[in-house]
């Protein structure tokens, strides 16, 4: 897994999550989220021998998903209301501060970033925030002021705002 001084993985609300070790500014680089491009395809197979493993990988670009497997980003939980987005940067995605970070609290981002219109996938939401939508859902069903705000702060990428 990787080592950081600037965050970790321990118990948190919903199993084990990335924990801030320092605080962040909005705008700072948190970590880097690294691991292996797969296909689709790779992905589907996953969900046969290991649906953990699956629901862990994140869209990376059209066709492919960064597999996180035993890395720090395999850890990044959602919240309703995050402190972080995703920002695809080279062949990595990097959790970006896009609020305040205290020293202690969990790194969270918004799954529905990563989720194209062209997805079914949808996961119950146990993040705890009074705003919780529920369920997570593809982006294109956030509620319109939230989606407007990622899209101000770029936390929504070019190839999932094309799957509209």
């Amino acid at each position: 897994m990787n080592r950081s001084k600037n965050v970790h993985v321990e118990p948190v609300r919903n199993g084990r999550g990335i924990v801030a070790r320092r605080d962040f500014a909005a705008g700072q680089l948190v970590c880097r989220i690294r691991g292996k491009i797969v296909s689709a395809a790779a992905v589907w197979r996953y969900w046969d021998r290991d649906p953990q493993l699956a629901a862990n990988c994140i869209r990376f670009d059209d066709e492919q998903f960064l597999n996180p497997h035993l890395q720090i980003g395999a850890f990044a939980n959602h919240s309703c209301r995050p402190n972080a987005a995703l920002v695809r940067e080279g062949r990595t995605l990097a959790l970006r501060a896009i609020a305040s970070i205290g020293a202690g609290d969990e790194v969270t981002h918004d799954y529905a970033t990563y989720i194209g219109a062209d997805d079914v996938w949808t996961m119950r939401c146990n993040c705890g925030e009074r705003a919780c939508r529920g369920t997570v859902r593809r982006f294109d069903r956030l509620p319109e002021r939230t989606l407007k705000r990622y899209m101000k702060l770029g936390a929504i990428p070019d190839f999932i705002l094309r799957t509209r």
